[in-house]
């Protein structure tokens, strides 16, 4: 798992063996749920724009943990293409490039020290 912190948000992305293209996705549900504890209080962005072959179900693995994440105040949000927007509840942001999951946070932030 790649893992970029700045000061609003952490980016958390799968690792491929092999270099960040091309061969086999390591089991990042997995490590993922091994280290939230080290996330948990801040806001998430998970990235899977280099996923090509991401799927509605790998996306839903996370559904409950972006439920509790959301409930304790911080945003959680996925950058990925062509996945099916039907098949996930409304619970789960995706968006396709990092700026708009950044910009997103930065509204939610808002929102949040406004009481909305």
């Amino acid at each position: 798992m790649i893992v970029n912190k700045t000061k609003s948000f952490t980016t958390l992305k799968p690792e491929f063996e092999g270099g960040n293209k091309g061969g086999k996705k390591n089991s990042f549900f997995k490590e993922f749920n091994e280290n939230y504890t080290n996330f948990k209080k801040e806001n998430l962005i998970l990235d899977f724009s280099d996923d090509l072959n991401i799927d509605s179900e790998e996306i839903l693995l996370f559904s409950q943990t972006c439920d509790e994440h959301k409930k304790n105040g911080k945003s959680f949000i996925f950058v990925c293409k062509g996945v099916d927007f039907e098949n996930l509840p409304d619970n789960i942001i995706i968006v396709p490039t990092h700026q708009e999951a950044a910009d997103i946070i930065e509204l939610e932030e808002i929102e949040r020290d406004l009481g909305i």
